[in-house]
């Protein structure tokens, strides 16, 4: 804003000497008072000092002109310097709160592996590597199983290395036997046991537990004209494509696209979704329950428990202490992880406890359970009470039947509406 005139207040601009002289010179020569000897006073309308010549009045009011107008001329250039100093400074913090996106999104991109850093095969052979510079696998073990992994990617089934059979059947003679604790037990049908590898460490622990499912329905006579086309297990990049395949079809197009609709060659994390949209396709009936909050005392989720309970004691009261159902095992997801659910306890004081196969188990561990052991200390391999599962939130998948081509295509459709929900 323009300097004010100190006598009427009005804008002055840059004139402010010149507009005092021409509205207001009158004042500057107005008379005060007598002094008595005949000398006139003259008063300074600005400051009341009084002079006994209008030249030197004159020029004590010059004075006070121009130190208002660099008073008001200082203020407008301190608040245009506040003003820039403060769009700096916004400037700085936005630049820096984009750059602690951007690496927080990477971060993310990494975890998740979408940060198109390679796949199983690239990880695979990077581990190796890893292992020869280090001392603890000789050269010709590494071309050899080299060898071995790009053979299972090119027909695009599982090497079977890291799998152990068997499991169930232990279980269900050493439960036979078991006098301590264990009121009743229900087991899965048979199921085999898959663990992370070189090329899946970290991140495919999802891929592994469809391994699991899919070795259990395999051997079940219901769901074999499902699996025509899939008769032996999957190597990690063919479950890939075949997620790929099921969101051509239709299937979780907003999850597609999360993924933008490419799995294959990547390290990304799949979860209940995937699962569930890759059974569908294949005309597996499940459905996905959503514990999405505890509901038991220090976050614990005992309707989760009471779920498996009903989803294997159904069809399954016939009075026995070890009931070996036919019943596919359920896939368990959780943030950051997932485990396949092959059976469940019941004490003697009635509480319940899971059996679960662990991706991050490795063969070695498995094995032990295939030993005849009578006071059972291997099952803590399995074992899960209600106090050991405390995550905020799980989902289970659960196959149970065969949907027809109708009920397939009905699913599809659903799916994409239940998208074009979500989306605004």
């Amino acid at each position: 804003a323009p300097p004010e005139c100190p006598f009427c207040g009005e804008a002055a601009g840059r004139e402010l000497e010149e507009h005092v002289r021409e509205r207001h010179g009158h004042l500057l020569g107005a008379p005060g008072t007598d002094t008595g000897n005949g000398e006139q006073l003259y008063e300074c309308p600005m400051c009341s000092l009084t002079c006994t010549n209008i030249q030197i009045l004159e020029e004590h009011v010059n004075l006070h002109l121009e130190e208002h107008s660099f008073s008001e001329g200082g203020h407008i250039r301190d608040l245009q310097l506040a003003q820039q100093l403060q769009t700096e400074e916004d400037k700085w913090h936005r630049s820096k709160e984009e750059k602690r996106e951007r690496e927080e999104f990477k971060k993310l991109q990494r975890q998740y592996g979408l940060d198109n850093s390679g796949g199983y095969k690239q990880q695979f052979l990077k581990n190796m590597e890893r292992e020869v510079d280090r001392g603890r696998m000789q050269p010709f073990e590494y071309h050899k199983r080299k060898a071995d992994m790009m053979e299972s990617l090119a027909f695009g089934v599982d090497d079977g290395k890291t799998k152990t059979s068997g499991v169930i059947e232990a279980l269900c003679k050493y439960y036979q036997n078991e006098n301590k604790d264990v009121r009743r037990v229900w087991l899965s049908a048979g199921v085999d046991h898959f663990h992370s590898s070189f090329g899946d460490r970290g991140w495919g622990c999802g891929y592994r537990n469809f391994q699991m499912l899919l070795s259990s329905l395999l051997q079940n006579s219901l769901y074999r004209d499902c699996l025509r086309d899939t008769t032996l297990i999957p190597s990690i990049p063919k479950i890939q494509s075949m997620i790929e395949d099921a969101w051509r079809e239709g299937f979780d197009p907003h999850g597609a696209s999360h993924f933008n609709n490419k799995l294959h060659g990547s390290k990304a994390w799949i979860g209940a979704c995937e699962i569930y949209s890759l059974l569908t396709s294949l005309r597996m009936k499940c459905q996905i329950i959503d514990f999405h909050k505890p509901t038991g005392p220090m976050g614990t989720h005992p309707r989760l428990f009471e779920w498996v309970l009903h989803y294997y004691s159904t069809d399954n009261e016939d009075g026995a202490k070890v009931v070996c159902t036919s019943k596919p095992p359920i896939y368990l997801q959780h943030q950051g992880h997932s485990r396949t659910v092959v059976g469940i306890e019941e004490k003697k004081n009635k509480s319940l406890c899971l059996l679960l196969f662990d991706p991050g188990c490795s063969s070695q561990e498995m094995q032990k359970l295939l030993k005849q052991n009578s006071d059972g200390t291997n099952l803590k391999l399995l074992r899960k009470f209600m106090g050991s599962l405390k995550e905020k939130q799980y989902q289970i998948v659960a196959v149970d039947g065969v949907l027809s081509l109708e009920e397939k295509a009905a699913r599809c459709h659903a799916s994409q509406v239940l998208t074009s929900e979500k989306i605004p």
